[in-house]
């Protein structure tokens, strides 16, 4: 698998989120996926529960239904740094890929901070149109405290 398309996936899938064009983020799972959000210290106690669970693009949608008509929060909006992936392995058309990312939040006030650090461990699949999609993408946090709702994808 070629690093520049996944730098171009993550790259995608970062301004989907940061330009608030939630509904095409389901888009880069494939229909059976397993998106979660963890911490560092989950995966090294071998805990699989996660702040974020979801096995299936479909669940993935309903999270932004819910974000869009049910979820009340405060405005906010995020901003991806997304660094360099690192494929782990590869084979047949999926690759086990690592890559960090920082995610700065910015408030409707106009205060920003940094919401959350860590990485992305993803197993990418090439599809049969050649498309790359997510089978999974485990966003693991490199700290555990959250001050506020997590609404916003990752």
């Amino acid at each position: 698998m070629d690093v520049s398309r996944l730098v171009d996936l993550n790259a995608a899938y970062a301004r989907a989120i940061d330009t608030e064009k939630f509904e095409d983020w389901p888009g880069f799972f494939r229909d059976s996926c397993l998106y979660k959000v963890t911490t560092v210290d989950n995966v090294a106690r071998g805990l699989e529960a996660g702040l974020i669970y979801a096995d299936s693009r479909a669940m993935l949608q309903d999270r932004i239904s819910a974000l869009r008509q049910a979820n009340i929060y405060e405005r906010q909006r995020y901003r991806h740094i997304v660094g360099l992936p690192t494929i782990l392995e590869s084979r047949n058309g999926t690759a086990d890929v690592e890559t960090p990312f920082l995610i700065v939040r910015i408030m409707r006030d106009g205060k920003m901070e940094v919401f959350a650090t860590g990485c992305y461990r993803d197993k990418v699949v090439t599809e049969d149109d050649g498309d790359l999609r997510f089978a999974e993408r485990v966003v693991v946090c490199d700290g555990s405290r959250f001050d506020t709702l997590v609404a916003i994808p990752f």
